[in-house]
């Protein structure tokens, strides 16, 4: 039985993500994603402006007239929701944690994926699979997957995108579209992303707190690591350490954005408490002309 508050919110984030893709979203995902192929339509009289290399010779030659084939574009895709329910997901120094801005983003592509006719599932990992949700069809998995990243509460709270990356390798045989959703906050995955990337569509989307990249000035703070649980003192009303602080953010982002780029993937990247809806608009024209 599902709580009504976990129903009530599912029903917002549907409703609030059918306006994302029916207004901005539903055109630019099926052109950033082609099919994996053609299929035979038909065959009809050459016309002026026609490709004279889809001239169907045989046909030409007994209707002693030009014929080109016609072919559609073998839509279904693949798509594999990839999302990071560690400890670190819990923050959020706004009005949204990054598990529900995650939760989100989940329903969007979901919904995209549905309304092109696109199969879509779903790992939801810490550091090991808390939920493998295989690809279907249709609105009630969607809402599946949004509820379960909601709702799920996972057994740890580190994180492996190694150990989810590896994962994926073994159990999707098909070629896939993989959204990899998490803040990136680990290392030792990267021979696992290339792997990934050499037999899926990979797209990193990186979630960022802006408390992560930047301290405010309010004095001595205690800092929880929510995964490790270490914590660490320290003044933020010292110039030194905010700068500090921001440095050592600025040099794990350096080292990220590399990786991608040396295994020709596109990021989004996304803050909690701005809007995210710019960022995938952005990827997904980016994508058409790609």
């Amino acid at each position: 039985m599902i709580a009504p508050e976990l129903m009530a919110a599912i029903r917002r984030i549907e409703i609030r993500s059918n306006r994302v893709v029916d207004s901005m979203l539903a055109g630019e995902y099926h052109s950033a994603f082609k099919g994996q192929g053609l299929n035979f339509a038909e065959v009809r009289e050459y016309a002026i402006g026609d490709d004279v290399r889809q001239i169907d010779w045989n046909v030409t030659a007994r209707a002693g007239k030009p014929h080109i084939k016609l072919f559609n574009e073998e839509r279904e895709l693949t798509v594999v929701i990839a999302a990071d329910l560690s400890g670190s997901g819990d923050f959020g120094s706004v009005d949204q944690t990054k598990r529900e801005m995650i939760a989100e983003i989940t329903a969007v592509l979901g919904l995209a994926a549905m309304k092109n006719n696109d199969r879509v599932g779903a790992v939801l990992f810490t550091d090991q699979v808390e939920t493998h949700i295989p690809v279907r069809k249709g609105r009630s998995h969607v809402l599946r997957l949004i509820r379960d990243v909601l709702a799920v509460t996972p057994k740890s709270k580190g994180t492996s995108l190694d150990m989810a990356l590896r994962f994926i390798s073994k159990t999707q045989r098909r070629s896939a579209i993989v959204f990899l959703i998490s803040d990136f906050l680990d290392k030792g995955f990267e021979k696992a992303l290339g792997l990934a990337a050499a037999a899926h569509d990979v797209v990193p989307i990186v979630i960022r707190d802006p408390r992560e990249t930047a301290l405010p000035d309010a004095g001595w703070l205690r800092l929880i690591d929510p995964e490790t649980r270490q914590t660490v003192i320290l003044n933020s009303g010292n110039a030194k350490v905010r700068r500090a602080y921001a440095e050592t953010a600025a040099a794990n982002e350096q080292q990220l954005l590399p990786l991608f780029h040396r295994l020709n993937l596109l990021p989004i990247q996304v803050q909690v408490g701005q809007p995210y809806i710019n960022p995938l608009v952005r990827f997904f024209a980016a994508r058409g002309h790609w």
